[in-house]
């Protein structure tokens, strides 16, 4: 972990814009793929978050409506620096695709043609998909190592019902919310 700055001073909030904002620009493939980035660098590098509460974040971000990495960002940053830090980390957020969004739609067409792009943007979302199944990994082995037979239920039945019988992954969620909220109290199960 490298020396982080203090929560709250302007140090902070120029290390907080400028590493969201560095994160949110090279991030390509979606908002689940941002979520191992921020985690790298608020909880391992700067040490701000706790790697438990930065998961219970991402949980309530993902079961948000809007984008995922917006929504990480602004709970991440509200719960590291109250208000100013969510406008902080919402702002770095959203201004990297907005400003990429905006030079792509100026050239759209040389964009769409460009065989090189085409190339280059499907290297891009095999690297994306690898973070993505990095995530995973990295979670289920939490779960493993905890060895507790209902969360591990939880996550292969999930995983099996979305890819064996197609079932929506929103109807999923909603079923896995309430097994917790109706079955994962116990203490043991943090």
């Amino acid at each position: 972990m490298t020396s982080s700055p203090a929560k709250g001073g302007a140090h902070f909030y120029r290390a907080l814009f400028t590493s969201t904002f560095l994160i949110s620009a090279f991030t390509i493939g979606g908002g689940f793929v941002i979520i191992p980035l921020l985690k790298a660098k608020y909880v391992d590098e700067y040490g701000w978050l706790k790697d438990e509460e930065t998961l219970n974040l991402v949980a309530i971000a993902q079961s948000m409506p809007g984008v995922v990495a917006v929504n990480a960002a602004i709970l991440l940053g509200y719960r590291m620096a109250g208000l100013p830090g969510a406008i902080v980390a919402l702002a770095a957020t959203i201004l990297p695709p907005l400003i990429t969004l905006s030079a792509i739609s100026a050239a759209y067409d040389a964009f769409a043609t460009n065989p090189y792009m085409q190339l280059l943007l499907k290297g891009m979302q095999c690297g994306a998909t690898a973070l993505i199944v990095n995530v995973a990994i990295d979670l289920w082995e939490k779960q493993v190592k905890k060895r507790l037979l209902l969360p591990l239920l939880l996550l292969g039945g999930t995983f099996a019902a979305n890819l064996l019988f197609d079932i929506n992954i929103m109807l999923l969620v909603l079923i896995d919310g309430l097994f917790g909220l109706l079955f994962l109290r116990d203490s043991r199960y943090n």
